[in-house]
């Protein structure tokens, strides 16, 4: 077994920062009542408190009230809440149809998905080589009975960042709500919805060293959407179950850690794994956009090579890296990202994201590259599609 770890797989998950820990801790053994009124008990008013701090300070990040952020347990519900919330809402008075990119992560185009099974129709958004959608089909879609767009402000597997001031603009334009997947963006890339008139916003603590099970949901005031699951009258009455209040606060911990020097050292990180790989590994192909790219993405193919090979040779030799998103590394499937942005089920095999958080270093970076340069070496001198290329 390795000494250390070199994980760089930091948009699947990231490791939890021991402050974001130390901020919880608290509500795990001393404060751990449940929220209660001003009428309550102290250890319960306590316990308000802190949930009602941390939403605010998570708010604030984006531009938004305290009374504009609900709590869930991650992404995936956030996304399901939009999607599902908005549509069931808006229905009978609009209709149900709903516009998604090709290349949204699961939990919208499932979510999607699922509502077309339903009745719901659903226009699905090309995007083009570098992976940004058509803002002119975008338009040419929307009708009087569009409830609902959704489109990412960064893609999970590339990196690409979308234009989503255009994309938000066009859907103001017309009268139409419009969700993004913040997920990989939330506290990298600016987002402010005080300047930009998105209506729902998908966050998660996973991806900034928070901890894992807790997400948000903005929604802009006035926005119209049912109340999502059944029970008590939490999250003003919009999403029952008992807070998560631990979870609330080390998300709040995690937001407040991320600096602007750390989001350029990933930046830094990013680019010196893109250039090294390009100019030292013949047969190599960027994936995204080299410039509109979140900082802690990079996602490179290497030609005439299998991911999987690629990514059990560096586990050997103690690289965490992956093939696509977390959800395809279980899967043999070729990734509906690359296929979207115009690639062949070989180039969609022989891909590898490398994510940077902030336990990675330069020096991380330079290893990496210099195994894989090893290992592909040595992979293409077996592989019958490289024999037959040359």
């Amino acid at each position: 077994m390795f000494d250390k770890i070199t994980y760089l797989d930091n948009a699947a998950s990231t490791r939890l920062d021991e402050r974001v820990l130390e901020a919880m801790k608290p509500y795990f053994f001393d404060t751990y009542a449940v929220a209660t009124s001003e009428f309550g008990y102290s250890m319960g008013i306590d316990a308000k408190e802190g949930l009602m701090a941390a939403r605010g300070s998570i708010a604030r990040t984006l531009g938004a009230s305290a009374e504009e952020m609900v709590f869930t347990s991650g992404e995936t519900e956030s996304s399901n809440m939009a999607l599902k919330g908005v549509t069931a809402a808006v229905k009978k008075k609009k209709g149900s149809h709903l516009i998604v990119s090709r290349i949204e992560d699961f939990p919208v185009l499932n979510t999607a998905k699922s509502l077309e099974r339903q009745g719901s129709k659903v226009d699905y958004l090309n995007v083009d080589s570098e992976g940004a959608v058509d803002l002119e089909q975008l338009e040419s879609l929307i009708t009087k009975e569009t409830a609902l767009v959704s489109i990412q402000h960064a893609n999970q597997e590339i990196g690409t960042l979308q234009d989503i001031k255009a994309i938000a603009d066009i859907c103001s334009d017309k009268d139409v709500l419009l969700h993004t997947d913040a997920t990989h963006t939330f506290t990298r890339v600016p987002l402010d919805v005080k300047k930009i008139p998105v209506d729902l916003v998908t966050i998660s603590a996973h991806t900034i060293h928070g901890p894992r099970g807790v997400g948000g949901l903005y929604i802009r005031e006035g926005t119209p959407i049912e109340k999502w699951m059944d029970g008590g009258y939490q999250e003003s009455n919009r999403r029952a179950g008992l807070e998560n209040i631990p979870g609330a606060v080390g998300f709040a911990k995690a937001v407040e850690l991320v600096t602007p020097e750390e989001n350029a050292a990933l930046a830094r990180m990013r680019d010196h794994t893109i250039s090294k790989a390009l100019e030292d590994i013949p047969h190599v192909t960027l994936n995204g956009s080299r410039i509109s790219r979140t900082p802690q993405n990079a996602n490179l193919t290497f030609h005439y090579v299998e991911g999987e090979s690629m990514t059990l040779h560096l586990d050997m030799r103690g690289f965490a890296v992956s093939t696509g998103s977390a959800c395809f590394s279980r899967s043999l499937e070729a990734s509906h990202v690359i296929l979207g942005i115009g690639g062949d089920h070989e180039k969609a095999h022989g891909s590898l994201r490398f994510t940077f958080g902030r336990y990675n270093t330069m020096e991380d970076v330079d290893a990496v590259l210099s195994s894989l340069k090893e290992i592909v070496e040595k992979l293409r001198e077996i592989s019958p599609l490289y024999a037959k290329s040359r």
